[in-house]
């Protein structure tokens, strides 16, 4: 049996080797729809971010104004009747998403609310990534949104766009992502959600469609390895890669507009029970 590897905290070895026992030996070069970056370190934060641009040579420019999470909507391969009914203000904020205020709330099932205090404390306060609040959060807590874009030099192509988001309050970082479009081996077209790890990442694949009042839903679920939905990636200890598929686990967003503003419904499921839910309130910058 391959192994994680050895030299780091217990708790990281421990979830990295059931993702060797009960996931799948994988090869970059065959499923370029699932890559993106690993953690090197136990620190990520945006350390992560310093690490990536050195290893390949890119160069990093931070808060970078009108820049969006897609360059075009277009890339989601919606159909011309989708795109017709999608929201423009859901449009021009994934477009531009640099441009906009965050505050959110949260509401959580209190059956999983042990399990979130117990994954914090192991994991997530000590490596500052996905510090997802452990008490329900009625009143909107703002959150700072920075879009961090890795460019190649000579290109001058960006070839990573990092959301970068923290608490305003305490600065901890409740996501540092790498956010893409990719197209899985079925031919269809997803938003693609990296948020790096020690040795691997947390890998969040989205399929969008259209809502009848024009909001964009994205929803990561699926039935097998290869579907939308949760994947844990890592490199074990003679630096091979294994990949696990999380099916139980499941992410709707849906990202509307109205008179308002925009606002999106997060909602984060287990075996069909709900979770934990988000509500966000998105506003212009000023």
């Amino acid at each position: 049996m391959r192994l994680a590897y050895h030299k780091q905290k217990f708790q990281d070895w421990f979830t990295q080797q059931w993702i060797i026992v009960w996931g799948k030996r994988i090869e970059s070069k065959t499923v370029p729809w699932l890559m993106g970056p690993f953690g090197k370190s136990d620190w990520i934060s945006d350390e992560f971010v310093k690490e990536l641009a050195q290893d390949e040579g890119l160069v990093i420019e931070r808060n970078v104004k009108s820049q969006g999470l897609i360059s075009s909507i277009e890339l989601l391969g919606l159909t011309e009747d989708e795109l017709k009914k999608l929201s423009t203000s859901v449009i021009e904020f994934y477009q531009k998403t640099a441009d906009y205020n965050l505050e959110l709330s949260v509401s959580w099932n209190l059956v999983f609310k042990v399990f979130g205090n117990l994954v914090k404390m192991l994991f997530s306060k000590r490596i500052d990534q996905l510090n997802i609040p452990t008490e329900s959060i009625s009143s909107s807590e703002e959150i700072s949104s920075e879009i961090i874009t890795l460019t190649d030099p000579d290109s001058e192509e960006i070839k990573y766009t990092i959301w970068y988001r923290t608490f305003k309050t305490t600065g901890q970082v409740l996501y540092s992502g790498v956010y893409s479009v990719c197209t899985l081996p079925s031919g269809l077209s997803c938003i693609k959600a990296v948020f790096p790890l020690p040795k691997g990442n947390a890998t969040v694949i989205m399929s969008p469609s259209v809502g009848q009042d024009g909001e964009l839903h994205l929803y990561s679920s699926g039935k097998k390895f290869g579907d939308p939905g949760f994947y844990f990636l890592l490199e074990d200890s003679k630096g091979d890669l294994w990949a696990q598929y999380i099916r139980s686990f499941r992410d709707l967003l849906i990202v509307s507009s109205n008179e308002e503003g925009i606002s999106a419904k997060q909602t984060l499921t287990l075996w069909n029970k709900e979770v934990v839910q988000f509500r966000y309130k998105i506003s212009r910058n000023r």
